[in-house]
Parts: C-alpha cells; structure tokens; sequence
C-alpha cells in the first residue's frame, strides 16, 4: 500500500461528527495532518472529538460546532483554522442528507430548504476557505477541494425528486470551480455515493426488528442491497467512501480535477 505523510497540510471536514466524515478525518489524522472538523449538534460533537483525541492523541485537531449555512459561523471556523493551524490546503464538504419525496408531494418550501442545503453548504464553505486554500496552492502547487455527492446527480430517482435535482445542480457547480480555480492550483472533484451504512440506515434496521424482523443487520442489508440493484450485494462502509475522499484531497490525484469517484458498488448503471 502507497503511503502519504499529510503532515505539512491541514484540512476541513464539513459534516465530520459521524459516518463519511468521521471516517475520512480519522484518514487524514492517520497520515499526520491537521483536521478541524464540525457540525451543529454539540453532544456528536463532543463524541466525535473524544473519538478521534483516543486514537490519535498527538493530533492537531479542531472540533467545532457550527452551521455550514451561516455565513458568520463559517467565517468564525476559518479564523480559528487560520489561528491555529495557519493553513488549509483540503477543504471536503460533507453536510446534507437526503430528502424522500415525490414532485407531486414537494412544497415550495420544501424545495427551498433543499437547494439551499445542498448548494450553500459547498458555497458558503468554499467562499470562505478559498483565501487560504490559493495561498497553500501558491506555497506547494498543491490544494484540493472534495465535494461528497450522491449517484443521484446523474442517476435520480423518483421518490428523491428534489434531492435528485440539487444533487445534479452541485455536481455542475463541481465541474465550474474546478474550471475556473484551476489556474490558481486549487482542484475541484466529487464522490458520488450510493447506499452507504449510516446511522439513518441503523434506525431503519431497529425499527424493522422491533416490527419482528428477525434478520441480522448483515442478512437486512444484503436483502436490500439485492432489492436495490447492488451489484457487490451489500451497503458500502463510510471507510471505503474515506479513501476515495482520501485520494482526491491528497497529492495523490494532483492531476485530477472536475472529475469524480463513483462509490456506489455497481449501483451506477448509465453513468
């Protein structure tokens, strides 16, 4: 396995208190780089940190609470990762979740709810972190921009009507900040994630044992891997979403930009 030492480079996980996120900022942390991490609800704050301070107890970490669509909140998490780490040079924007529903049954405020989340949690985030992600690029030729997305970008489905179409919307914006921060050294790439274990696909799993279900959590996610259309027949790892996130941010990919890692288990089937 290639191994990359991070530890001149400092990076921001939005979304990082759990699943995806959590998982790539204990990547990044492995290979010796800054991380500040963040997110809205203090106690999966609090766990996340203690989490990653256990197993990585010399790490140069920032855990902190903060709402990616307020302009100020972003603002205050990028001065202090100025303060304390005096760089960035990885910026992966990881917050959103998915939205079940129908054209028919999608509000306007439902509409709006959704773009906003999906569009101003990359935008906000990236306005504010671009300052220092040129200043890495110009010291080390090297800053990296990732942004988590879902195969619903290109492959929508029909009860995610509105998530489809944001999804897609950010997935273009992708490609135009790679076009337009290219000059300055800054690449711009996605994942697009398909089924991948999380805590919402826990409490559907616990809702069905206390219905009666007596599957194991293997047995359950494989059967709906299967229903699903999952060619490797099971749910992804939020470690193996990581090591894509990983390669992207990293020197590794400092040829690739505007492109994207399909992290979907074959679940892709026109794109």
């Amino acid at each position: 396995m290639i191994t990359i030492n991070l530890c001149a480079r400092a990076a921001l996980v939005t979304g990082g208190t759990s699943g995806i996120g959590l998982a790539t900022a204990e990547r990044l942390l492995a290979a010796g780089a800054a991380v500040a991490i963040c997110g809205r609800n203090t106690e999966r704050l609090a766990q996340a940190e203690a989490h990653l301070r256990e197993r990585h107890p010399q790490a140069r970490l920032i855990a902190a609470q903060c709402n990616v669509l307020d302009e100020r909140d972003v603002a205050t998490l990028v001065e202090r990762i100025r303060s304390e780490f005096g760089r960035l040079d990885m910026l992966v924007n990881n917050a959103g979740q998915g939205r079940v529903s129908t054209f028919a049954d999608t509000t306007d405020d439902a509409w709006r709810e959704e773009l906003e989340l999906k569009y101003f949690s990359v935008i906000r985030t990236t306005r504010a972190c671009l300052p220092m992600l040129r200043e890495a690029a110009r010291e080390t030729g090297d800053a990296a921009i990732v942004c988590v997305n879902s195969l619903l970008a290109l492959q929508p489905e029909p009860h995610m009507v509105a998530t489809s179409s944001a999804r897609a919307g950010v997935q273009n914006l992708v490609r135009s900040m790679a076009s337009e921060f290219a000059p300055d050294g800054v690449r711009v790439n996605s994942i697009l994630i398909g089924l991948v274990e999380s805590g919402q696909w826990r409490r559907r799993f616990a809702a069905a044992q206390e219905a009666g279900d007596s599957k194991t959590w293997q047995e359950w996610t494989g059967e709906l891997a299967r229903k699903k259309q999952i060619q490797l027949q099971r749910l992804g790892k939020p470690e193996e979403a990581a090591a894509a996130i990983f390669f992207l941010a990293s020197p590794q990919s400092s040829y690739t930009t505007g492109s994207h890692i399909d992290v979907s288990g074959g679940l892709a089937r026109h794109v």
